[in-house]
């Protein structure tokens, strides 16, 4: 893809939202990408309003040049909380303190415990589920292979079966992300926790298959 962009002179823009959780550095360190532009969302800020977004020398000389652009309010990272104290030492308490080698070592180890723990329950009771997994998040969903793109995620999505499985979890104690089946790991979490979920979600899916 970086090939590509270059030789047709396109913007590669890589969004980190979703993908911080694949260590320090997100998924573009650990894949060793190289990006033009870069965006990081609410996660640098433990979940408070905060984002950032970076530039390679050569597109930032190319955005500056322009002296009727606006970087500084509404047309870039601006607005009404553009650069607030709160936000600032929320990132900086998240980068020193959490968002660490040692913290993503420990996270992902979990992460992959859950995943684990998740598809033996599948392959117990012969699902055509599958569970995913990048760093310190996983997730499983009702479709035999990894979605390709938003169509198909869409078209494997069961809200009934959804329901079932954030009541079950919930009811015992397990509060699951609300609009997918996926668990993101912190430093406070526990193997014992993991263990729990693994415990209930195979419980779950024993209910399912005697109904």
């Amino acid at each position: 893809l970086r090939a590509l962009t270059r030789q047709t002179g396109t913007l590669l823009i890589l969004d980190e939202t979703h993908t911080l959780s694949a260590g320090v550095g997100g998924y573009t360190r650990a894949h060793n990408l190289q990006p033009d532009l870069l965006t990081v969302g609410k996660a640098l800020g433990g979940g408070m309003a905060a984002g950032a977004f970076g530039a390679t020398k050569e597109v930032a000389e190319r955005m500056f040049a322009r002296k009727d652009a606006d970087y500084v309010d509404v047309g870039g990272i601006g607005g009404t909380l553009a650069g607030n104290a709160l936000s600032l030492a929320a990132m900086r308490a998240t980068l020193q303190n959490v968002l660490t080698e040692k913290n993503y070592a420990r996270m992902i180890a979990l992460a992959t415990r859950w995943a684990h723990g998740v598809a033996r329950a599948i392959q117990e009771y012969e699902l055509p589920w599958h569970v995913t997994q990048l760093g310190a998040r996983a997730e499983y969903r009702f479709m035999p292979q990894p979605a390709r793109n938003g169509g198909e995620a869409a078209a494997a999505h069961d809200e009934e079966l959804e329901q079932y499985m954030h009541l079950f979890a919930l009811n015992r104690g397990i509060l699951l992300t609300p609009f997918h089946n996926m668990a993101l790991m912190s430093p406070a979490t526990t193997t014992r926790a993991v263990d729990y979920h693994s415990a209930i979600f195979s419980q779950a899916l024993a209910q399912l298959a005697n109904a």
